[in-house]
Order: C-alpha cells, then sequence, then structure tokens
C-alpha cells in the first residue's frame, strides 16, 4: 500500500511539474482604441506584414530556436478566429500588422533595498506591437503594446508560453 501511494505522489509530483506556471509578471501591457471604431463590423481581416527591430551593437542576442513572426501571426490568428473573425484576402474588413523590437542595450535602475542607493543595470527588454487598421479608411482602430524584460536561459517552450500570454491578452483588450 505505501509504494501504491509513493506512485500517486511521484505522478502527481511529475503533473504539477509539467504545469509549471510561466513567469509572466514583467509583462506589461496597453492598448488604444479609436472611439469611433464599430469592432462589431469587423468580421475579416488580411495581413499587411511584420516587422522586427534589433538593437545589439555587441552581438549578444541569441535568436529562440523557433520561428518568432510565424507564431507571434499563428497566436494572433488564433485570439482572432476566437472572436469570430476569419482571415480574408478579398475585401478584409481590417488589416492586422505587427512589430517586435529588442534592445540587448536597455537600462534599468535598480535600487538596493538597505542602502537605498540606486545603480543603472542593463536588463534587455522587449516589446511586441499589434495594429489594426480600417481597411476602408486606412485609419488605425486599434494598437495595443507589450513590454517585457528578455528572459535569459529560457526554453523554446516558455518563450512561446510568454507570448502566448502577452498576445491573448492584448487581443482580450480589443473591443468586441
Amino acid at each position: 500500500m505505501n509504494k501504491f501511494i509513493s506512485l500517486i505522489m511521484v505522478v502527481c509530483l511529475v503533473f504539477l511539474s509539467a504545469c509549471a506556471i510561466v513567469k509572466t509578471d514583467d509583462i506589461r501591457i496597453t492598448a488604444d482604441v479609436d472611439p469611433k471604431a464599430n469592432f462589431s463590423a469587423y468580421k475579416t481581416y488580411a495581413w499587411l506584414g511584420s516587422a522586427t527591430v534589433l538593437k545589439d551593437p555587441d552581438g549578444r542576442w541569441k535568436p529562440p530556436s523557433f520561428d518568432a513572426d510565424s507564431e507571434i501571426k499563428y497566436l494572433i490568428d488564433r485570439e482572432l478566429r476566437k472572436r469570430g473573425m476569419n482571415e480574408s484576402s478579398v475585401q478584409p474588413d481590417m488589416i492586422i500588422a505587427f512589430a517586435l523590437g529588442l534592445d540587448m542595450d536597455a537600462l534599468q535602475l535598480k535600487v538596493d533595498q538597505k542602502s537605498k542607493f540606486g545603480t543603472l543595470e542593463n536588463v534587455p527588454k522587449g516589446a511586441l506591437v499589434i495594429v489594426a487598421v480600417d481597411s476602408s479608411s486606412g485609419f488605425v482602430i486599434w494598437i495595443a503594446e507589450a513590454r517585457a524584460n528578455l528572459q535569459q536561459d529560457v526554453s523554446s517552450e516558455e518563450s512561446k508560453k510568454r507570448l502566448d500570454y502577452a498576445i491573448s491578452e492584448m487581443i482580450d483588450k480589443m473591443p468586441r
């Protein structure tokens, strides 16, 4: 009986470790919307494209082992489909674009708790911006931004989960 209980505990620990929570407390999401836009009328979208900006003069950036652009596009598609929107190349209601920026030279003030003395330290930052444009007017109707510290030595799976979290939260800020 003790072996059975031990086996159950081991299985539970393995299961719980597989469901480990991904660190997302450093991810900050903001969004802005055109108050005149009627989001209930938007049913289709098309892709404008993507862009990546990398500020890394010392060559410290290690790209992920997956295609980040494809992953971001997949996640945005998934979230828009959850809202009942479909991709269309024929007269879409809105155009979607995104840009990813990485700054390996970003500085942040770190305050020592004991001395209360502040020093600047290098904390690489990343940002993802998603933009929705009304296809008939050409005006931006919604924009969202996620900013985060770039995590060092994280797995591709953890990076994907952080992207998933950020994009889900961003699209959640789009009016319905």
